[in-house]
């Protein structure tokens, strides 16, 4: 590679790992073109922000860092380099002001992804970064990469290629996960691609389906294989979804591939002990079955999933009992939603194929940032954090061999 005063390099993927390799590298004198297969960039980004963009998590770090699983050891050096405050210091420099949430999450103030992705545009347009849109990867050819456009393929020169190409989640914004066989095709080593924070299928009964699709479980907590979570989940058409079911979905989704079934445990009414519970339950006895759970505090739909749970419908009996079976609510799972349906992807490229400065071992001039690689986390800021690291370190690793 020559000189950074010299030196070309090309980001394929727009979303954050992607525009912020492109950053670091502009910053330090390279030309940058990033080509964009969609005709605009940051789409998954954009989507993200639709429901107030979580940048971060403002946890201990070490905390942070935990959540990330199996990957820990190979992205802590990157997020140490560009930490959550690092981040929230970047997007203050970009004029948005973010502001802690009462969970611990980290948003925008605007509680938006546009301001934030406008100003960062034009930051890289300023820095003199080339966006190419409507152009799709489609390999090598030779030390050159190739392109699908409206006007036909073409071929790129570079000195460098940083790959951020995403997972296979939300396909129609642009991640298909087509990138698995080209880079197979050279010889990396690629971890199948699986559905990560998604949701699982049920078979509700018609009538619950009917009554309480799209309604919440509130301040519930969900056990599976010895984890547990408190939080919010979300009754769908087609089964149990939302942040705290995404939580503990890793262990259900190696569930579901090894018994092709789980069991889903929860707990209706935390905040109660069970001898409080039967207590309230108690004194609305001779009311009906209904009166009872309504007065005890359960709203109508986590009295509708009491009536779902595994062992049968709960039939008006003894306050004790009652009161175990809705803090011990079991829910069959019966599979994974389809990988379009997730939030995130895990699975990808093997950390074995890929050296500690993010490059290809098999593809040396290559470099690889964000969801494409194998690590998983759950909603909470921990996904967009670990893109905007992977890609800067990305970008470093390209700096260190120039």
């Amino acid at each position: 590679m020559g000189g950074s005063t010299s030196s070309r390099a090309i980001v394929v993927g727009a979303g954050p790992a992607g525009l912020a390799a492109a950053e670091e590298l502009a910053q330090a004198g390279w030309r940058v073109a990033i080509h964009e297969r969609m005709p605009n960039p940051a789409r998954k980004f954009l989507l993200a922000g639709r429901g107030g963009l979580n940048l971060t998590h403002s946890e201990p770090l070490d905390d942070f860092l935990a959540r990330y699983g199996a990957a820990r050891e190979r992205l802590e050096p990157a997020i140490r380099a560009f930490t959550p405050d690092d981040l929230r210091a970047w997007a203050a420099g970009l004029g948005v002001e973010t502001f802690v949430g009462s969970s611990g999450r980290v948003f925008p103030k605007a509680m938006k992804a546009s301001p934030l992705l406008r100003a960062w545009l034009a930051r890289l347009a300023r820095l003199g970064v080339e966006l190419v849109t409507r152009s799709r990867w489609i390999g090598w050819d030779g030390e050159a990469v190739s392109f699908e456009t409206p006007d036909g393929v073409k071929r790129e020169e570079a000195d460098t290629v940083v790959l951020a190409l995403g997972g296979a989640s939300w396909p129609r914004l642009g991640s298909d996960g087509s990138w698995v066989e080209l880079l197979r095709a050279r010889g990396v080593e690629i971890a199948p691609l699986r559905p990560a924070n998604s949701g699982f299928t049920v078979s509700w009964s018609p009538i619950f389906r009917e009554k309480f699709a799209g309604e919440p479980i509130k301040a519930a907590v969900f056990r599976f294989d010895g984890r547990e979570t408190q939080g919010d989940a979300m009754v769908a058409s087609y089964g149990i979804e939302g942040g705290a079911i995404y939580a503990i979905g890793a262990g259900l989704r190696e569930a579901m591939a090894t018994r092709g079934e789980a069991m889903l445990e929860i707990d209706l009414m935390p905040g109660l002990s069970l001898d409080a519970l039967a207590q309230r339950l108690e004194g609305g006895r001779k009311d009906s079955l209904s009166n009872r759970l309504r007065k005890a505090g359960l709203g109508p739909a986590a009295a509708g999933l009491l009536r779902e749970d595994e062992r049968g419908p709960v039939l008006p009996a003894e306050a004790l009992r009652l009161a175990h079976r809705i803090k011990q609510v079991s829910i069959r799972l019966t599979g994974a939603a389809p990988i379009e349906r997730a939030i995130s992807t895990a699975g990808g490229i093997s950390w074995d194929s890929v050296g500690d400065d993010y490059s290809l071992k098999a593809s040396p001039r290559t470099f690889v940032a964000g969801e494409m690689l194998d690590w998983e986390a759950p909603t909470g800021g921990y996904l967009l954090q670990a893109c905007f690291a992977t890609g800067r370190a990305a970008a470093r690793g390209v700096l260190a061999r120039s």
